[in-house]
């Protein structure tokens, strides 16, 4: 039975929890025994451009319970959208194949973009309208005891709380009748329109925005037009005008975060600020990063994060050029050229797995290997401390050292393909120094370790490792056949 099917038949708490895959008594338990309080943790983080943002964090069980919902109501818009006349392309921020490079997409190569922001966005969608909605919307029509329910799950403090699993799903669920007016509001003015949450983007190439849509007051100050403001008030929200904003074709255009002026990319200044810190890292080992707080130290992980950002960025750019876009067995590992941003993200690679590793790190040579050597692992985790550590809270193990796991991905950026077998960790013994010869940070303090199987390519590799020991990273054989 579809989810959504199934959804609108659901009359009892157990044949809810059943759904959500989970048993009745902790659905019963979380919701109505423990203290509504006692289910969230709240934190505090800075905005970007000043103020505080209050984060509600749903403790183990009820985040369990709200994932569940989330992705039951993923699968129903999915089903929902697969109707005849049904538009999913308007909503971009937390929906399936959505973010904010489509979102930002959508508004490339315009005259003019209008960005508008909803205030107190989370904040408008209350215990009551939440219920309301899965009661009467035409796609839900839930029995009212299940939608008190779903409304239990996801509010607190009689509003959807930031930091909930499901609080996005069900704003972009209330809030789709509002994109389906501005969309078609914004199509009769020759307009683009599409939103990621709280923030609303219209784009135009007409010579002037429509007076629908925007509005030049005579002290200067763009305004959102009377019509685009009544349909905003209409559904329940309202717009915040301090962040109401018209960028020109002739300056900077962004819209969440992204340039549109004539391609799709990230600010300069963004890229500037990643590749320096990269630099830094391969010079000291560090990096470090100017906060609200000051200069802090960098965090690897979060270096990595915005590279593999503007990774996607130039993917996504990179697909959709014609000769790309018409072949469809065009793949960025086979017929692609790496530019400078993803040489560089290959260099970031190669110097966190193979030279500023924090463990030592294994590189093996069949598909499998990984898989029997984390099985032995696991086996003999108290005989050998060194590779695994048992964690006492659930029993499991955690590994102490890392394994390359080779795909695609690795292929364009570091020369190892998934299939390569010996002949790739040929290559990568005979480029090692090479390719680590501009790192100056301190030298690694973890090997990088080879695992060959015990047949022709073994030998193979003697007349490589000699060849490529002169260096500044000493290579090291050692033979455990016998």
């Amino acid at each position: 039975m579809k989810d959504l099917s199934a959804l609108k038949d659901i009359r009892t708490k157990p044949e809810l929890a059943k759904l959500l895959d989970v048993t009745p008594q902790n659905l019963t338990y979380t919701l109505y025994k423990i203290g509504r309080k006692d289910l969230y943790i709240s934190f505090d983080i800075p905005k970007r451009n000043g103020g505080i943002r209050t984060i509600y964090a749903p403790v183990c069980n009820l985040k369990l319970i709200q994932s569940r919902l989330s992705n039951l109501l993923q699968d129903c818009i999915d089903e929902i959208n697969n109707k005849p006349n049904k538009s999913s392309k308007l909503a971009h921020g937390f929906v399936r194949k959505g973010s904010i490079i489509t979102n930002a997409n959508v508004h490339k190569n315009q005259k003019y973009v209008l960005n508008i922001d909803l205030s107190n966005f989370f904040d408008s969608f209350n215990f009551g309208r939440v219920r309301g909605f899965f009661i009467k919307n035409r796609n839900f029509e839930l029995d009212p005891h299940i939608a008190t329910v779903l409304a239990n799950i996801a509010c607190f403090n009689n509003k959807l709380p930031q930091g909930s699993p499901c609080s996005p799903v069900i704003t972009n669920l209330i809030t789709h009748s509002l994109d389906i007016r501005l969309a078609s509001l914004a199509k009769k003015n020759s307009c683009s329109y599409s939103r990621y949450a709280d923030d609303i983007t219209i784009s135009t190439r007409k010579a002037v925005f429509p007076n629908q849509i925007m509005e030049q007051h005579e002290n200067g100050k763009y305004l959102a037009g009377k019509k685009l403001t009544h349909e905003i008030t209409r559904a329940g929200f309202s717009i915040n005008e301090k962040k109401t904003r018209i960028q020109h074709q002739y300056s900077k255009q962004d819209v969440t975060g992204l340039t549109v002026n004539k391609k799709l990319n990230v600010k300069k200044i963004y890229w500037r600020t990643v590749r320096s810190q990269c630099y830094q890292l391969f010079c000291t080992g560090t990096f470090y990063k100017t906060t609200y707080k000051g200069r802090e130290q960098g965090n690897i992980n979060e270096l990595e994060g915005q590279l593999n950002f503007i990774d996607q960025v130039d993917h996504f750019n990179r697909i959709r050029k014609t000769y790309n876009k018409n072949n469809p067995n065009w793949k960025r590992e086979k017929n692609g050229n790496s530019n400078s941003r993803e040489r560089l993200f290959g260099r970031f690679l190669f110097f966190r797995s193979f030279y500023g590793n924090s463990q030592p790190t294994i590189l093996c040579e069949g598909k499998t290997d990984i898989i029997h050597l984390k099985s032995a692992i696991r086996m003999l985790v108290t005989d050998f401390p060194n590779l695994a550590r048992e964690n006492p809270k659930n029993g499991d193990y955690e590994l102490l050292i890392s394994f390359i796991k080779k795909s695609n991905r690795t292929k364009f950026f570091m020369g190892l393909p998934k299939d390569g077998g010996h002949v790739c960790l040929k290559t990568f013994v005979s480029n090692f120094n090479k390719n680590s010869r501009d790192y100056t940070a301190p030298s690694p303090q973890y090997p990088v370790i080879i695992v060959l199987d015990n047949d022709k390519g073994f030998d193979d590799f003697t007349k490589v490792i000699n060849a490529a020991k002169t260096g500044s990273n000493e290579l090291q054989e050692k033979d455990y056949r016998n």
